[in-house]
């Protein structure tokens, strides 16, 4: 974790020395151990140093090479530095004597705006390169580090770790971007380039970026290969190839010069990083070091609590644990705090976990929190598998794992049948396959119960009947009105304010596919790729970089999801376990209370018994007095009604209801501590 910020004016105006200390004192959070400052005409780069692994205890930056005439600030964590010694032209010296901005310069001076593609780790940087008379910048590849900026063509280029820097020029305007506040509100995050505010831009994951006086380019350096197939000879062999890459992702982000803490849930994810990193440590060359770890308990919410697998995974031994009360506090109680460091308004409901175990870290000296960070979405629990298989014609598969998969998820197998199976039994007919329909309606029958008549009926004659009259009716409807087709809008969004942003339009153009995929690696390939992800390292880089801390993900690593993603679908989904690979790979590393645990805690208790009682006082006083401005873009009139349905506590609670209300006070309330023009 460091901060960079960085000035390049198009029109040959000469940079402010002062700017750049002001923009670098700003993120000064990011960086305690240091800050330099870099200028040369119409550049300038300013960097914030936090020292994390041993090389970053010798690092200056900005770094200057004056032989290239580069000069490069940097905020990264490179991986692969054993790779690159062997290939690049680095400084006669030991290994851990060169720097990783070092690395990533050589990387540049051998591959020139290709030199990401060879990077692998963590990082977020710009160099200017004197020969060309150019700027290039580039961010990782699921963009963990961040990298904002804002673009005058013809005049400035200004990035920045975080937005305030980037508004700590004065000529910078603070304008709010309601397309994205209308993108929030209607729970569409899939746009990677846009913020909170106009004109203040987002570098995408894994793209590179080059100014010079008469032009910008953006392009995308990788990208995921949705068609690779991985193909190994056995369940052993992929278990033991998942453990190798596994390990070594965790491997690459134990390079400390400190100690490091983990945050342990219970759940598979953070236990799967914290013992394979207590292992790691464990049979260190050097003299063992004990991981610390840090858990959220819940005393007064018992149904949320996790103890009994945190326990498990501490039994192990060699730990240092810490423990939060998940239940002291409420998801509105910090948001004072939090704001003065957030940059926008888009918190998720759980915001405050990271953001107090953070604290905690901090408090206890802690540079570096390893995390389970979305290790569902990496190594995917494989449900879509029921479909395929579905799709396959394996019906006799599909009912084994329906019934295998309904007690994780604590429904019927006819219930998982019927989502998963049964639209395609429908279509069998539709294309006058009677006789593999004759056969599926045979094996669900005797494996389900389910009666022969009623699915004959419902999904062999129906279903024909039935299609050249829908057919017919919907010719006739775009003879009357042709329309496009939009999708539903969230009822919280005001109707005008929504037809004012074509917010119908920018749905159905950024939302993706609306069908349901129909593999698994569909399914996983738009999991990896939606914008939510990206969003919410933003959102983990900012609640670490708040108390000076660094958060590496495990599961965030490029090598471990190109081979999850190219894994045959039984190695994610298997007699009902997901994420079955993972689960083979730990055998003997995870306490098998936690290996096998088929569920997980929900949080949800919690959340509303922290919003409707610990911070009711907070919640009345937002709804009561701080809506005057947002309500261009609320239906007020739902809002209110949501509202009153939550507090009252007559019926169960609803979560649109509870969503809604939470989406508003989080807004109004950042948009009063912020005062940004609207």
């Amino acid at each position: 974790m460091s901060g960079i910020v960085g000035v390049h004016y198009l029109n040959n105006q000469t940079v402010n020395h002062q700017d750049l200390e002001q923009m670098a004192e700003i993120i000064a959070h990011r960086g305690p151990d240091g800050a330099d400052i870099w200028v040369n005409g119409s550049v300038g780069f300013g960097h914030r140093m936090l020292w994390t692994t041993p090389e970053s205890l010798i690092e200056k930056l900005p770094l200057v090479n004056e032989a290239a005439n580069l000069v490069i600030t940097a905020d990264a964590r490179i991986d692969n530095r054993d790779e690159l010694v062997s290939v690049l032209e680095l400084p006669n010296r030991p290994i851990e004597k060169i720097t990783d901005s070092e690395f990533i310069l050589a990387a540049y001076e051998k591959w020139g705006e290709s030199c990401p593609e060879h990077l692998l780790g963590d990082f977020a940087f710009a160099i200017w390169d004197q020969n060309k008379q150019s700027l290039f910048c580039a961010r990782d590849h699921l963009g963990v580090k961040p990298f904002y900026y804002y673009y005058q063509p013809g005049k400035v280029f200004i990035f920045a770790s975080e937005i305030k820097a980037i508004f700590g020029l004065p000529q910078i305007p603070r304008r709010l971007n309601e397309v994205r506040i209308a993108d929030y509100l209607a729970l569409m995050m899939e746009d990677k380039v846009i913020t909170t505010y106009q004109d203040i831009l987002r570098l995408p994951p894994a793209h590179s970026i080059v100014i010079n006086e008469s032009v910008i380019s953006t392009w995308a350096y990788w990208e995921l290969d949705k068609y690779r197939e991985l193909r190994l000879s056995s369940d052993d062999e992929y278990a033991k190839e998942f453990q190798k890459i596994f390990t070594e992702a965790v491997h690459c982000r134990l390079r400390s010069a400190f100690a490091i803490a983990s945050h342990l849930s219970g759940g598979l994810d953070s236990s799967a990083v914290t013992c394979v990193a207590r292992h790691l440590l464990s049979k260190a060359p050097e003299k063992p070091t004990q991981l610390h770890t840090i858990s959220t308990i819940f005393d007064q919410i018992a149904e949320c609590d996790e103890r009994p697998f945190i326990n498990a995974v501490l039994e192990q031994g060699d730990f240092i644990p810490h423990y939060i009360q998940g239940d002291k506090n409420g998801p509105l109680s910090n948001l004072d705090n939090i704001f003065q460091y957030e940059d926008e308004a888009l918190l998720g409901p759980s915001h405050f976990y990271p953001w107090n175990m953070n604290r905690t870290a901090k408090e206890l000296g802690l540079r570096i929190s390893l995390d389970g960070f979305d290790g569902d979405t990496t190594v995917s629990h494989g449900t879509t598998r029921l479909t395929e298989l579905a799709r396959q014609g394996k019906w006799q598969s599909l009912i084994q794992e329906a019934k295998a998969t309904a007690p994780h998820h604590n429904v019927s197998p006819q219930a998982v049948f019927g989502f998963h199976g049964l639209p395609y039994l429908r279509e069998l007919p539709k294309q006058f396959r009677w006789i593999e329909f004759a056969k599926a309606v045979q094996q669900i029958h005797r494996h389900l119960g389910i009666s022969r008549k009623l699915l004959i009926i419902h999904y062999g004659i129906k279903p024909l009947l039935l299609e050249p009259i829908k057919k017919l009716w919907q010719w006739v409807r775009r003879q009357e009105k042709p329309t496009k087709v939009a999708l539903s809008l969230t009822p919280l969004v005001n109707r005008n304010f929504a037809k004012n942003i074509s917010l119908n339009e920018r749905i159905n153009q950024l939302g993706g596919s609306t069908e349901t995929p129909l593999t698994v690696k569909e399914h996983h390939w738009r999991s990896l790729n939606q914008g939510l992800l990206v969003y919410t390292l933003e959102q983990m880089d900012q609640y670490a970089a708040m108390f000076s801390l660094e958060a590496r993900h495990p599961f965030m690593d490029k090598r471990l999801i190109e081979f999850c993603l190219a894994l045959p679908s039984d190695q994610k989904l298997y007699q009902g376990w997901g994420r079955i690979i993972m689960r083979r790979a730990l055998e003997g590393i995870l306490p098998e209370k936690v290996q096998w645990r088929g569920d997980k805690t929900n949080l949800t208790p919690n959340f509303y018994d922290g919003l409707l009682k610990r911070d009711r006082q907070i919640l009345d006083d937002i709804m009561s007095n701080k809506l005057g401005n947002i309500e261009k873009y609320l239906n007020i009139d739902f809002l209110q009604s949501a509202y009153q349905r939550i507090i009252s506590g007559e019926n169960q609670i609803n979560n649109e209801d509870i969503m809604a209300v939470w989406q508003a006070v989080t807004l109004a309330s950042w948009l009063d501590h912020k005062q940004v023009n609207l």
